[in-house]
């Protein structure tokens, strides 16, 4: 089993970064719109990282038995480095009962782990068949999970579809969420649908080759009430290998705005994208 690990996070945030630098840019802009996007960047970008990390720790958890793992350089091999756990998770694995379960708990009080952010509480997995099994579906539940002391809520739900007409492995991913901020900051949503097509390196132990595309939307609103969404225009594809999306694009879209537009082109694994709105386009380098 082999699992996946990777979504929109660094290139949300460049692309939400540059929202506010257009709205500062406009004729008419004034601080509410500037606000809105920043509000937007930061739920956002929280929901994707959060939820996104959430499925990394149980994959490591059902593999390993241990949250300290992860795929190193794009070698094949597990290492502690960079890991995204810590030593204060404890771990439980049922793989006797029909559906499996698996719980990673952080404990009551903060916890610092290895990607310098503080958590507690627990993650609750069930699997009802293998990973790559068509049909197999994994659900995350939370338990008073906290990150850098956002309460992370809801549920994602991975679900194995089979084999396409490629031969290529697809996964639906669905989350339904909620997120309340600290010091009664309030509270945020997240809803997104999402499939992930494994279109190479599905076969090999190795990772290194593998290579993903994405698909889908999302919809969210902030604290503060601000409703947006998130379309996927062109299908984004990844490499393990690299840190960047290769291809691909997709817009956010903030309630009586434009939409603001993140494309890759097809140039391969580099930095460069083009971020667009209201007819201005800016080449912008992903960190």
């Amino acid at each position: 089993m082999k699992p996946t690990r990777f979504l929109l996070l660094g290139a949300g945030a460049i692309l939400l970064s540059g929202m506010v630098f257009i709205s500062c840019k406009k004729e008419n802009n004034n601080n509410k719109g500037s606000a809105s996007d920043i509000e937007i960047a930061e739920s956002s970008t929280v929901a994707e990282s959060d939820y996104n990390d959430v499925g990394i720790l149980v994959d490591q958890a059902a593999i390993t038995g241990d949250v300290n793992y992860r795929l190193a350089n794009g070698s094949s091999t597990w290492s502690q480095e960079g890991s995204l756990g810590s030593s204060c998770a404890s771990i439980g694995i049922d793989t006797v009962s029909s559906t499996h379960t698996v719980f990673i708990d952080f404990g009551t009080s903060n916890c610092l782990c290895n990607d310098g952010r503080y958590r507690r509480g627990k993650i609750l997995a069930t699997f009802t068949g293998r990973y790559r099994d068509q049909g197999t579906v994994i659900t995350i539940t939370f338990s008073n999970y906290f990150v850098n002391d956002y309460q992370v809520m809801g549920t994602k739900t991975i679900t194995n579809q089979g084999n396409n007409s490629s031969g290529h492995l697809v996964y639906a991913i669905q989350v339904d969420g909620s997120i309340v901020k600290p010091n009664n900051g309030g509270t945020s949503t997240w809803s997104s649908t999402r499939q992930r097509e494994w279109t190479a390196g599905q076969v090999t132990p190795s990772w290194a080759d593998d290579e993903y595309s994405i698909t889908g939307t999302a919809s969210g609103t902030t604290a503060g009430g601000i409703s947006y969404t998130v379309t996927i225009n062109k299908p984004l594809v990844r490499k393990v290998s690299c840190r960047w999306f290769e291809s691909g694009s997709f817009s956010v879209t903030p309630q009586g705005e434009p939409a603001r537009t993140l494309d890759f082109g097809n140039s391969g694994c580099d930095a460069n994208a083009i971020f667009s709105v209201v007819g201005i386009n800016i080449p912008v380098v992903l960190p």
